[in-house]
């Protein structure tokens, strides 16, 4: 799915070891850039994308025609202003849009790998990413943002490359994901596996998709990144374009249908393969193992300036996890901010006209810039 589109994509030739044990090479990484480099190379902010997201950040995704996944944050004169900052964001490895995934042909077999693709780690994903700074002669990076899986990828980042960022700010994150969290995810990649059309992984030798597991997949999790206050106000127990209940199982409520439609516009633009891949890595994910269980130590060899950001309605990623990081960071003594945004919006806040999320990241970034 979407490997032969026209993207810009680097090709990594060093050789990558993954957490798997497996290495790869000559591996295409698909990114995408707004704005300009200036002749320090000083400001280039290196946005991590969650999910479902892609390296379109904002103004047009050409292959959906939609508005980029962060287009409130991005852009000239916005958050993250591009008439000041170099904005980069890649197609994480795993995913479907451009860079080294399950949808691509094995070398060896000329046959899509599926699910003989190997698995994969947010610390690969960063790892990965990393030669995109070689690529434009960046040696440290303004700042490194994301959001969700993003704000993981932000935290492994500057555990693993300390000296390679001026600020950090993760977003509605955790250190590792909670057994809610897997068990949303086992939900989803087990809606996609009981799909027929799955085959095992194998479905494009069959030329089918799995659209209806994944669908399913794709409407469980939707349900995560809401909040239950947000759903009552804007659905209720709302009718869908009738009287009265129909005693049958046809969409009788707005927010069934509202569902449906999530889960059919995703199985348009997204691989279901990538699905069970990057669930995966985000349920392996948990910084503190990786430091013998003392979350501090992952980030004790930076001397950056953290901004850490939660909403008061995420429960996906509730504040305390959130604050969990920041009380180690304190630990430390490193230089760390922290806000708590009020939204109704639940995990998704982080995507949305939230004002208040926007005007704190933009003063972060700007004041810090004007110290730089």
């Amino acid at each position: 799915m979407n490997t032969e589109l026209n993207l810009k994509t680097l090709i990594v030739k060093k050789p990558l070891k993954l957490d798997c044990g497996k290495t790869i090479n000559d591996f295409p990484i698909a990114y995408e850039t707004y704005g300009t480099l200036n002749e320090k190379r000083d400001n280039a902010i290196l946005v991590f994308h969650a999910l479902t997201g892609d390296q379109f950040v904002t103004g047009l995704n050409p292959i959906t025609n939609k508005d980029g996944w962060w287009s409130y944050a991005v852009g000239p004169d916005k958050a993250i202003d591009t008439n000041k900052y170099f904005v980069i964001c890649s197609n994480v490895i795993g995913g479907c849009l451009g860079s080294f995934g399950p949808s691509h042909k094995d070398p060896n077999t000329q046959k899509v790998f599926g699910t003989n693709f190997p698995v994969i780690t947010i610390n690969d994903m960063v790892n990965a990413q990393n030669n995109l700074l070689d690529h434009f002669g960046i040696e440290k990076l303004f700042s490194i943002v994301g959001g969700s899986m993003g704000g993981m990828q932000v935290l492994q980042f500057i555990s693993n490359f300390p000296d390679k960022a001026k600020t950090v700010i993760p977003i509605a994150c955790t250190s590792s994901h909670s057994a809610q969290n897997i068990a949303f995810n086992e939900l989803g990649r087990q809606a996609i596996a009981a799909d027929s059309n799955w085959n095992e992984g194998d479905y494009n030798s069959k030329d089918t998709i799995p659209n209806k597991g994944l669908a399913v997949a794709r409407m469980a999790a939707h349900i995560t990144y809401l909040s239950k206050k947000g759903l009552q106000e804007k659905f209720g127990r709302k009718l869908q374009e009738r009287e009265d209940l129909k005693f049958g199982f046809d969409a009788d409520f707005q927010i069934e249908s509202y569902l449906r439609y999530q889960g059919s516009v995703f199985v348009d633009r997204f691989d279901a393969n990538s699905y069970l891949y990057i669930t995966r890595a985000m349920d392996y994910f948990d910084l503190a193992k990786q430091f013998n269980g003392n979350l501090s130590d992952a980030f004790k060899e930076t001397k950056a300036k953290f901004f850490i950001i939660s909403f008061t309605s995420d429960w996906l990623y509730p504040t305390q996890e959130n604050k969990d990081i920041v009380i180690a960071l304190n630990a430390i003594g490193a230089d760390v901010g922290f806000v708590e945004i009020e939204s109704d919006k639940g995990h998704d806040s982080f995507l949305l006209d939230v004002p208040d999320f926007l005007s704190a990241l933009k003063n972060f970034l700007d004041k810090s810039y004007t110290d730089n």
